[in-house]
């Protein structure tokens, strides 16, 4: 079976919608989806948002199943200027040696990059601390749990491929404050405060829009880049 982890359904959805005969499948708690696709069994599994949430549900499903190897799929943030919505980073620094070095891991399309992803508590927003952070660590681009996977994958032996789609960039930000657009306490939107924010800037009904139209980029790019590995297999 290969595992493939996104934070939250909102990136794994077109994907999910191309599982033959899908299925949602409970271990401790921690909900993952189930199909086949191109003659393989896989199992979706959402780690949530954050290192804490995502290392408890991890530690699950590692501990109850045994994986062929992991996909860690999900939107990243860039930091580099190059990358751009819709382009992929398969981070070097959090992916198996033995699946970088697969022959069937095309590196060549120019909308994919390898490159170094970081790995923060909370959500990077302005420019100055993008550009603080890719002067820090060297990375192309930031997220919120690739490296808590990258660890308990190595604590149970499954070889890990990170690849994430960007939906976010120093020009193209965020259409609101982190913390409006997403409530990590609760792992979802408060639709409440997302209202009250809008109500009081009208002008961000425009950027809402078209980060939801970035966010479809990321996730069709993404999608497409899982469906040929998996065609393809790594291993």
């Amino acid at each position: 079976m290969i595992a493939i982890t996104f934070a939250l359904p909102a990136e794994s959805s077109d994907f999910v919608g191309l599982l033959e005969t899908p299925s949602l499948n409970s271990r401790e708690g921690v909900e993952n989806i189930r199909g086949r696709l191109h003659g393989k069994l896989v199992a979706v599994i959402h780690t949530g948002v954050g290192k804490m949430i995502c290392r408890q549900r991890m530690e699950v499903m590692l501990r109850r199943e045994k994986f062929e190897y992991l996909i860690s799929a999900g939107f990243a943030g860039a930091l580099e200027k190059e990358l751009r919505v819709g382009h992929l980073l398969v981070a070097d620094n959090y992916s198996s040696p033995s699946l970088l070095a697969s022959p069937q891991l095309e590196l060549a399309d120019d909308g994919i990059f390898l490159g170094k992803l970081a790995t923060v508590p909370r959500m990077i927003e302005s420019m100055q601390q993008r550009e603080t952070l890719n002067k820090r660590t060297g990375a192309a681009a930031v997220d919120m749990e690739t490296e808590t996977i990258a660890e308990i994958c190595a604590g149970h032996d499954v070889p890990m491929l990170s690849l994430r789609a960007i939906s976010d960039t120093a020009d193209e930000p965020f259409p609101a404050p982190a913390h409006v657009l997403f409530d990590l306490a609760k792992q979802k939107t408060n639709f409440v405060r997302l209202g009250s924010y809008l109500l009081t800037h009208p002008s961000a009904f425009g950027r809402l829009n078209a980060f939801q139209r970035r966010i479809g980029v990321a996730r069709k790019v993404l999608t497409e880049a899982l469906d040929k590995i998996l065609r393809a297999d790594l291993l």
